[in-house]
């Protein structure tokens, strides 16, 4: 009776991440709809409070005006490794879901990873759409790599816990 009640929680869990993965595009979505100045107001708040916190957590004696610099230039960058984030999630989520059919490390992967990037894609050309937005090639890639690092990242996390888990129950 055990295997049958931890079979169905493992069912609910990955059917709950492919709806979360559901919710998750919807979130990106959005933020693609924003036009060029609200999502860049956003984005360069985010960096500046990144940069102000990390300022007071090392207290650091750098001037508002300096914190600021900082923040502008690092803006880019912060840009893409979010962008990395937003798809690497929801290749984790889709690979969980995925993982209710029979199928291989490297085709489960795949297949999370590929429909991840394909989403990425439609997302630009969804912001050939939004005002001051353009869709680029170049963050189709960007997001695809983020998508594929999430799923190695998550995929060498799970191998770790198995193994943690595997030398406790020798003990």
């Amino acid at each position: 009776m055990r295997k049958v009640e931890e079979k169905f929680g493992v069912v609910v869990f990955r059917n709950l991440a492919g709806a979360l993965a559901i919710v998750w595009m919807c979130i990106i979505f959005a933020f693609s709809a924003q036009p060029k100045e609200e999502s860049g107001a956003v984005s360069a708040s985010f960096t500046y409070h990144m940069v102000s916190s990390t300022r007071t957590f090392f207290h650091l004696e750098l001037s508002d005006a300096r914190v600021k610099e900082i923040s502008d230039a690092i803006e880019g960058f912060i840009r893409k490794v979010a962008h990395m984030a937003e798809f690497g999630i929801m290749s984790v989520l889709l690979y969980i879901w995925v993982g209710q059919w029979e199928m291989g490390f490297l085709r489960r992967a795949g297949t999370a990873a590929g429909a991840t990037a394909v989403y990425a894609a439609t997302d630009e050309i969804h912001q050939l759409f939004v005002p001051g937005r353009a869709g680029r090639f170049s963050d189709v890639c960007i997001d695809s790599a983020g998508a594929v690092a999430g799923v190695v990242v998550f995929a060498l996390f799970v191998r770790i816990v198995k193994h943690v888990r595997a030398k406790r129950e020798k003990r």
